[in-house]
């Protein structure tokens, strides 16, 4: 049982990052919250009333439906990707590379954060039109092949997106692998397992956690994306933070992007609660 003075010094020392979080997240999430209610944006100097119509659009309007689908989809994909691009890579990392090589490709990997993600995905237009990078590659290889034009589609996107998070997942997966300690491996092999499956019984399982925080680290973001999608899908890559955003920049109608950001918000929390006790029974099974 902590003393008043041991619980004036743990108040003194969190009430800064708790005063911080307050205003920069939830007051400005609950002014959000609040204007998801009204009948018409803030700029408007007319009185708002409050309504339940910017929710209601959601579930009447089926192109919201279809968006937050795709938004969900093009987030799986693209976690799937990063996981069996970035695993094999972190794997690499931890218990292959040694000395400088290692310092060398940790600095390829968190190289794309040096730079504006605007200069990235405008980078990747100039690979992906017809004639652009990939297309002169393929030509030069193959002369007799048809042109390659992946922009303004939906792989478009998924390479965009992928470049974007990779890292996240080199990153965490590698945290997990680093901490497996190389005599299990070497204790399993020893026992005559194969290499296959020291890594589906040991070595997967127990990088687990760098898998799942890589894997929300970039499914998130992932499905409200709005960047990637326009410049690199154009109309193919239409997604619901796509529509949020117009709400707020080109519509100014601020209410509904409100309620569709909370509303995305909701169905993130849902996957998260639903998947929790099959992540939490895995994690008690590692103890």
């Amino acid at each position: 049982m902590a003393t008043a003075s041991e619980r004036r010094a743990i108040f003194a020392l969190t009430a800064p990052a708790y005063l911080w979080l307050t205003v920069t997240i939830f007051l400005p999430l609950s002014a959000m919250f609040y204007c998801s209610f009204l009948s018409k944006s803030p700029l408007v100097p007319t009185a708002a009333e409050f309504t339940f119509a910017q929710y209601a659009a959601f579930f009447t309007r089926s192109v919201y439906l279809n968006l937050t689908w795709w938004s969900l989809e093009l987030g799986f994909y693209v976690t799937v990707f990063c996981l069996l691009v970035g695993y094999p890579v972190a794997y690499a990392l931890a218990k292959q590379i040694k000395g400088r090589w290692r310092e060398a490709l940790f600095l390829m990997v968190i190289l794309p954060f040096w730079s504006n993600a605007l200069v990235r995905i405008f980078s990747w237009t100039m690979v992906l039109r017809n004639g652009g990078l990939l297309d002169q590659l393929v030509q030069s290889i193959f002369p007799a092949a048809a042109p390659i034009s992946l922009l303004y589609s939906y792989p478009a996107v998924v390479i965009g997106l992928v470049h974007s998070y990779l890292p996240y997942m080199i990153l965490t997966c590698y945290i997990s692998l680093q901490a497996i300690d190389d005599s299990v491996i070497e204790a399993a092999a020893n026992l005559g397992a194969r290499a296959t499956t020291i890594f589906r019984r040991v070595v997967f399982p127990m990088s687990l956690p760098g898998v799942i925080a890589g894997s929300a680290l970039i499914f998130v973001p992932v499905i409200g994306s709005f960047m990637e999608p326009r410049i690199l899908g154009g109309t193919k890559g239409v997604t619901l933070g796509m529509s949020i955003e117009e709400q707020f920049m080109v519509t100014a109608n601020w209410p509904l992007g409100a309620a569709l950001s909370f509303i995305l918000l909701a169905i993130v929390l849902l996957i998260c609660a639903a998947g929790y006790p099959f992540i939490r029974k895995r994690m008690e099974g590692l103890k």
